[in-house]
């Protein structure tokens, strides 16, 4: 019997990514309780309030990833196409009747309970693209593959992008990296880099907020609005070699707004210091290894395309989140995997993370 016509064996799902992914987690937890317990008290009256509701959704996602990790991963992945359009009638939901935080439309209210659909699109276009790159097989060479695959995902990216730049920008991110894993050319694939830069920086002149925000970057200290990133610096810098030690931060007594969101990491700086930061990123490194190893190692064209698009989905998250917090990019609202305070997204991350070891325990040959 030929190697590809043999069936796909079972082993263990992967223990090292497994322990890296609750590692995380629990750190995450730890760290949200000491950011978010003075917004919660302030707010709530009730320091464990933003803990509480993460512990949930938590606890949630560790379910969610249990169950991915034990249905073999090629059944999601065939019921993409439904949740390719799905994710267009969430991303159209929410513009028309979603509730708006901070002048953004990103929540539909579910009851007692709030939903972010672009979570929902990061995980539906990972499934999408790896249906859809997966089908043409032989057909996945020439620069009309390229286009005709990434203008799949203009729908989406245009309808999450109108609210959330960010997710958008993560989108077309993935986007990229699955089709350069499909077909590695490199001069088509600059092309098409050029070009998706090109439909950002016409998603920038869009909106004049936008542009601001690039101005804020370059010079905070001239804008009101730059007082948050101005604050995160100064809770990094403060933090020193070894930090002021957990629950210690001074930062996140409402200097830095919203501590437990999107500039958590600076916190993370200012109670761990730069050990810590290095630490927490190297965890992150480690997880982002091991799915490209799994990727490199699985004899399956879904299996190997499906760990590329969480990983790259991971990779591109942690590294825009710390390029904000530490001003090397404009502010764009990425929250940090795991760590960051949101319900949606650890469940949907989480929710990956099942699909990773669902593919380690089904796949075929051997990862070391």
């Amino acid at each position: 019997m030929s190697q590809d016509k043999q069936p796909h064996s079972t082993h263990q799902a992967d223990s090292i990514m497994l322990t890296l992914v609750l590692i995380l987690a629990a750190f995450g937890l730890l760290i949200l309780f000491s950011a978010s317990e003075y917004n919660g008290r302030v707010r709530f009256h009730d320091s464990a309030y933003y803990f509480k509701k993460q512990l949930f959704a938590t606890a949630l996602g560790l379910l969610v990833m249990y169950l991915a990790s034990k249905v073999d991963y090629r059944i999601p992945v065939k019921l993409a196409p439904g949740a390719y359009i799905l994710s267009l009638f969430l991303s159209t939901a929410v513009l028309l009747f979603g509730q708006e935080i901070n002048g953004s439309k990103r929540w539909l209210n579910l009851g007692p309970l709030s939903f972010q659909p672009s979570e929902f699109s990061k995980v539906a276009v990972i499934l999408f693209l790896v249906w859809q790159i997966s089908r043409t097989k032989s057909k996945t060479t020439g620069f009309w593959f390229m286009c005709r695959t990434m203008m799949t995902l203009l729908p989406v990216v245009g309808l999450v992008g109108s609210n959330n730049l960010s997710t958008a920008v993560i989108i077309l991110g993935i986007g990229v990296l699955l089709i350069f894993v499909a077909n590695p050319r490199y001069l088509q694939f600059l092309a098409l880099g050029s070009a998706g830069i090109g439909f950002i920086a016409v998603f920038l002149a869009a909106e004049s907020y936008r542009l601001e925000r690039l101005a804020i970057w370059r010079d905070p200290e001239k804008y009101e609005k730059g007082f948050q990133t101005i604050q995160g610096l100064y809770a990094i810098g403060s933090g020193g070699i070894f930090g002021k030690g957990f629950g210690n931060s001074l930062q996140k007594l409402g200097f830095v707004p919203e501590a437990q969101n999107d500039m958590i990491f600076s916190i993370v700086c200012e109670e761990t210091g730069i050990l810590g930061a290095f630490l927490v990123l190297f965890l992150f490194g480690l997880l982002i290894w091991r799915l490209c190893v799994l990727a490199l190692n699985c004899r399956d064209l879904q299996g190997t395309l499906l760990c590329a698009g969480i990983m790259a989905h991971m990779a591109i998250q942690v590294v825009l989140n710390v390029a904000v917090v530490t001003n090397t990019i404009p502010n764009t609202g990425i929250t940090l995997p795991f760590v960051s305070y949101g319900g949606t997204s650890v469940v949907f991350l989480l929710g990956e993370m099942g699909l990773a070891l669902s593919v380690s325990s089904h796949r075929q040959g051997r990862i070391t």
